[in-house]
Protein backbone atom coordinates (compact mmCIF):
# COMPACT_ATOMS: atom_id res chain seq x y z
CA UNK A 1 0.00 0.00 0.00
CA UNK A 2 1.58 3.16 -1.07
CA UNK A 3 -1.76 5.38 -0.13
CA UNK A 4 -2.43 6.38 3.76
CA UNK A 5 -4.87 3.75 5.19
CA UNK A 6 -8.61 4.20 6.30
CA UNK A 7 -9.00 2.12 9.36
CA UNK A 8 -11.47 1.27 12.03
CA UNK A 9 -10.84 1.45 15.92
CA UNK A 10 -13.57 -0.42 17.50
CA UNK A 11 -13.88 -0.51 21.31
CA UNK A 12 -16.60 -0.23 24.05
CA UNK A 13 -15.07 1.47 26.70
CA UNK A 14 -14.48 5.10 25.31
CA UNK A 15 -11.38 6.24 26.81
CA UNK A 16 -9.59 3.23 25.75
CA UNK A 17 -11.32 4.03 21.93
CA UNK A 18 -10.28 7.08 22.23
CA UNK A 19 -6.34 6.81 22.87
CA UNK A 20 -6.03 3.99 20.28
CA UNK A 21 -7.70 6.28 17.75
CA UNK A 22 -5.13 8.85 18.96
CA UNK A 23 -2.27 6.70 18.09
CA UNK A 24 -3.65 5.63 15.02
CA UNK A 25 -3.99 9.25 13.87
CA UNK A 26 0.01 9.48 14.67
CA UNK A 27 0.81 6.95 12.03
CA UNK A 28 2.45 8.35 8.82
CA UNK A 29 0.95 5.61 7.31
CA UNK A 30 -2.95 6.12 8.67
CA UNK A 31 -4.83 8.50 6.15
CA UNK A 32 -8.02 8.38 8.08
CA UNK A 33 -9.83 6.59 11.59
CA UNK A 34 -13.31 5.52 11.80
CA UNK A 35 -14.49 4.64 15.46
CA UNK A 36 -17.38 2.56 16.66
CA UNK A 37 -18.24 1.60 20.59
CA UNK A 38 -19.67 -1.74 19.75
CA UNK A 39 -19.74 -4.30 17.13
CA UNK A 40 -22.99 -3.40 15.44
CA UNK A 41 -21.84 0.04 14.87
CA UNK A 42 -18.54 -1.64 13.48
CA UNK A 43 -20.72 -3.56 11.26
CA UNK A 44 -22.60 -0.90 9.78
CA UNK A 45 -19.01 1.02 9.19
CA UNK A 46 -17.25 -2.13 7.31
CA UNK A 47 -19.94 -2.80 5.30
CA UNK A 48 -20.36 0.94 4.38
CA UNK A 49 -16.46 0.51 3.66
CA UNK A 50 -14.28 0.47 1.92
CA UNK A 51 -11.83 0.20 4.78
CA UNK A 52 -8.19 -1.30 4.98
CA UNK A 53 -8.00 -2.30 8.51
CA UNK A 54 -10.04 -2.81 11.66
CA UNK A 55 -7.79 -2.80 15.02
CA UNK A 56 -10.56 -4.66 17.22
CA UNK A 57 -11.19 -5.63 21.31
CA UNK A 58 -12.31 -8.85 21.83
CA UNK A 59 -14.34 -8.13 25.28
CA UNK A 60 -17.22 -6.67 24.41
CA UNK A 61 -21.08 -6.99 25.36
CA UNK A 62 -23.68 -8.40 22.70
CA UNK A 63 -21.29 -10.14 20.40
CA UNK A 64 -17.08 -10.29 21.21
CA UNK A 65 -14.67 -9.70 18.96
CA UNK A 66 -13.99 -12.68 18.10
CA UNK A 67 -17.38 -13.44 16.70
CA UNK A 68 -17.16 -10.17 14.65
CA UNK A 69 -13.65 -11.05 13.19
CA UNK A 70 -15.51 -14.63 12.37
CA UNK A 71 -18.06 -12.60 10.24
CA UNK A 72 -15.90 -10.63 8.74
CA UNK A 73 -13.62 -13.79 7.28
CA UNK A 74 -16.86 -14.50 5.69
CA UNK A 75 -16.92 -11.31 3.41
CA UNK A 76 -15.98 -11.83 -0.17
CA UNK A 77 -13.85 -8.34 0.66
CA UNK A 78 -12.38 -8.11 3.98
CA UNK A 79 -10.51 -5.64 6.01
CA UNK A 80 -7.42 -6.86 7.48
CA UNK A 81 -8.27 -7.60 11.38
CA UNK A 82 -5.99 -6.81 14.51
CA UNK A 83 -6.84 -7.72 17.94
CA UNK A 84 -6.13 -5.09 20.55
CA UNK A 85 -6.95 -7.02 23.82
CA UNK A 86 -5.97 -7.12 27.50
CA UNK A 87 -6.34 -10.94 27.27
CA UNK A 88 -3.45 -12.57 26.13
CA UNK A 89 -5.37 -16.30 26.21
CA UNK A 90 -7.48 -15.48 23.07
CA UNK A 91 -4.68 -15.59 21.27
CA UNK A 92 -5.26 -19.23 19.98
CA UNK A 93 -8.54 -18.48 18.63
CA UNK A 94 -7.28 -15.40 16.61
CA UNK A 95 -5.16 -17.00 14.46
CA UNK A 96 -7.80 -19.55 12.94
CA UNK A 97 -9.55 -16.71 11.95
CA UNK A 98 -6.60 -15.23 10.11
CA UNK A 99 -5.79 -12.06 11.88
CA UNK A 100 -2.64 -10.42 10.39
CA UNK A 101 -1.81 -9.55 14.75
CA UNK A 102 -2.65 -9.36 18.69
CA UNK A 103 -1.82 -6.35 20.52
CA UNK A 104 -2.29 -6.63 24.01
CA UNK A 105 -3.41 -3.97 26.09
CA UNK A 106 -1.59 -1.28 27.13
CA UNK A 107 -0.15 -1.31 23.88
CA UNK A 108 2.90 0.68 23.12
CA UNK A 109 3.84 2.85 20.10
CA UNK A 110 6.10 0.61 18.89
CA UNK A 111 4.20 -2.26 18.94
CA UNK A 112 1.41 -0.49 17.17
CA UNK A 113 3.73 0.74 14.67
CA UNK A 114 5.11 -2.62 14.09
CA UNK A 115 1.26 -4.11 13.56
CA UNK A 116 0.34 -1.05 10.96
CA UNK A 117 3.88 -2.50 9.31
CA UNK A 118 2.23 -6.05 9.26
CA UNK A 119 -1.08 -4.91 7.61
CA UNK A 120 0.87 -2.93 4.95
CA UNK A 121 2.71 -5.84 3.86
CA UNK A 122 -0.68 -8.07 3.83
CA UNK A 123 -1.53 -5.48 1.28
CA UNK A 124 1.49 -5.31 -0.81
CA UNK A 125 1.53 -8.88 -0.80
CA UNK A 126 -2.25 -8.89 -2.66
CA UNK A 127 -0.02 -7.56 -5.55
CA UNK A 128 3.81 -8.74 -4.92
CA UNK A 129 4.72 -12.17 -5.07
CA UNK A 130 7.94 -13.38 -3.68
CA UNK A 131 10.49 -15.44 -4.92
CA UNK A 132 10.11 -18.93 -4.20
CA UNK A 133 13.01 -20.72 -1.84
CA UNK A 134 15.31 -23.44 -3.32
CA UNK A 135 13.42 -26.53 -1.85
CA UNK A 136 16.07 -28.49 0.35
CA UNK A 137 15.52 -32.14 2.05
CA UNK A 138 11.64 -32.26 1.26
CA UNK A 139 12.00 -36.17 2.29
CA UNK A 140 14.43 -37.69 4.70
CA UNK A 141 16.13 -41.11 4.72
CA UNK A 142 15.65 -43.35 7.03
CA UNK A 143 17.60 -46.13 7.84
CA UNK A 144 15.75 -49.73 9.53
CA UNK A 145 16.51 -53.12 9.42
CA UNK A 146 18.99 -53.03 6.32
CA UNK A 147 16.29 -50.93 4.59
CA UNK A 148 15.70 -47.20 3.54
CA UNK A 149 12.35 -45.60 3.13
CA UNK A 150 11.78 -42.01 3.18
CA UNK A 151 10.16 -39.53 5.27
CA UNK A 152 8.15 -36.53 3.80
CA UNK A 153 8.88 -33.40 5.57
CA UNK A 154 4.69 -32.49 4.78
CA UNK A 155 4.03 -35.91 7.43
CA UNK A 156 6.23 -34.05 10.30
CA UNK A 157 4.25 -32.91 12.77
CA UNK A 158 7.67 -31.87 15.41
CA UNK A 159 11.14 -33.20 15.42
CA UNK A 160 12.78 -33.61 18.72
CA UNK A 161 16.10 -33.64 19.44
CA UNK A 162 18.53 -36.44 20.77
CA UNK A 163 22.49 -35.38 20.77
CA UNK A 164 23.65 -35.62 17.27
CA UNK A 165 20.10 -37.67 16.11
CA UNK A 166 16.60 -36.90 15.40
CA UNK A 167 13.13 -38.53 16.20
CA UNK A 168 10.75 -37.40 13.72
CA UNK A 169 7.02 -37.79 14.89
CA UNK A 170 4.73 -38.51 12.50
CA UNK A 171 1.33 -39.64 11.91
CA UNK A 172 2.74 -43.46 11.32
CA UNK A 173 4.99 -43.28 14.27
CA UNK A 174 8.34 -41.68 15.13
CA UNK A 175 11.44 -42.25 12.87
CA UNK A 176 15.06 -41.70 14.68
CA UNK A 177 17.66 -40.26 12.00
CA UNK A 178 21.15 -39.15 12.37
CA UNK A 179 21.20 -35.32 11.52
CA UNK A 180 21.49 -32.54 13.71
CA UNK A 181 18.49 -30.37 14.58
CA UNK A 182 20.35 -27.20 13.68
CA UNK A 183 20.86 -28.79 10.24
CA UNK A 184 17.38 -29.42 9.86
CA UNK A 185 16.08 -26.13 11.17
CA UNK A 186 18.32 -24.79 8.46
CA UNK A 187 16.99 -26.51 6.12
CA UNK A 188 13.27 -26.53 6.63
CA UNK A 189 12.25 -23.21 8.18
CA UNK A 190 11.38 -22.05 4.57
CA UNK A 191 8.89 -24.52 4.79
CA UNK A 192 7.15 -23.46 8.03
CA UNK A 193 9.12 -25.18 10.64
CA UNK A 194 9.66 -23.17 13.81
CA UNK A 195 12.50 -23.73 16.96
CA UNK A 196 10.16 -23.54 19.20
CA UNK A 197 12.48 -24.80 22.13
CA UNK A 198 16.59 -26.11 22.41
CA UNK A 199 15.24 -29.68 21.77
CA UNK A 200 12.10 -28.81 19.38
CA UNK A 201 11.42 -28.18 15.90
CA UNK A 202 7.81 -27.73 14.76
CA UNK A 203 5.49 -27.78 12.02
CA UNK A 204 3.55 -24.67 12.16
CA UNK A 205 0.50 -25.71 10.49
CA UNK A 206 0.59 -28.56 12.44
CA UNK A 207 -0.63 -26.67 15.53
CA UNK A 208 -4.03 -27.25 16.52
CA UNK A 209 -4.18 -25.08 19.89
CA UNK A 210 -2.03 -23.69 22.30
CA UNK A 211 -1.88 -25.32 25.67
CA UNK A 212 -0.94 -24.32 29.18
CA UNK A 213 0.91 -27.01 31.45
CA UNK A 214 0.27 -27.51 34.92
CA UNK A 215 3.52 -25.63 35.80
CA UNK A 216 2.07 -22.65 33.52
CA UNK A 217 4.48 -23.17 30.43
CA UNK A 218 3.19 -23.31 27.01
CA UNK A 219 2.27 -26.29 24.86
CA UNK A 220 1.50 -26.56 21.65
CA UNK A 221 -0.77 -29.77 20.57
CA UNK A 222 -0.76 -31.57 17.27
CA UNK A 223 -2.61 -34.56 16.11
CA UNK A 224 0.31 -36.97 17.44
CA UNK A 225 1.82 -34.92 20.80
CA UNK A 226 2.42 -31.62 22.47
CA UNK A 227 5.48 -29.68 22.10
CA UNK A 228 6.94 -27.64 25.10
CA UNK A 229 7.29 -23.66 23.88
CA UNK A 230 10.20 -22.05 25.54
CA UNK A 231 8.86 -18.87 27.26
CA UNK A 232 11.64 -16.57 24.81
CA UNK A 233 10.09 -18.50 21.78
CA UNK A 234 6.43 -18.38 22.32
CA UNK A 235 5.73 -14.46 21.06
CA UNK A 236 7.81 -15.61 17.51
CA UNK A 237 5.65 -19.00 17.37
CA UNK A 238 2.47 -16.47 18.20
CA UNK A 239 3.68 -14.61 15.10
CA UNK A 240 4.21 -17.45 12.70
CA UNK A 241 0.93 -18.35 13.39
CA UNK A 242 -0.84 -15.39 12.85
CA UNK A 243 1.33 -15.52 9.56
CA UNK A 244 0.46 -18.98 8.42
CA UNK A 245 -3.16 -17.86 9.38
CA UNK A 246 -2.97 -14.98 6.74
CA UNK A 247 -1.55 -17.20 4.40
CA UNK A 248 -4.06 -20.08 4.50
CA UNK A 249 -1.31 -22.82 5.74
CA UNK A 250 -3.26 -24.31 8.09
CA UNK A 251 -5.01 -27.54 6.92
CA UNK A 252 -8.26 -29.69 8.49
CA UNK A 253 -6.49 -32.20 10.26
CA UNK A 254 -8.38 -34.71 8.56
CA UNK A 255 -6.75 -33.93 5.38
CA UNK A 256 -3.23 -33.60 7.34
CA UNK A 257 -3.86 -36.93 8.39
CA UNK A 258 -4.01 -38.50 5.27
Amino acid sequence: MTRRMRVLAVDDVAPALAELSRMLRESPHVGEVAEAGDPITALRLIQAGPLDAVFLDISMPAMNGLELGSLLARMTDPPVVVFVTAYEEHAASAYGIGAVDYLLKPVSAERLAAAIARVRRFGAAETTQAPTPVDALPAVPVELAGRTRFVRRDDVRFVEAHGDYVRLHTPSGAHLVRIPISRLEEHWQHAGFSRVHRSYLLAVPAVRELRSDLSGGLLAHTDVGDVPVSRRHARELREHLLEAATRGAFEPPDQRAR
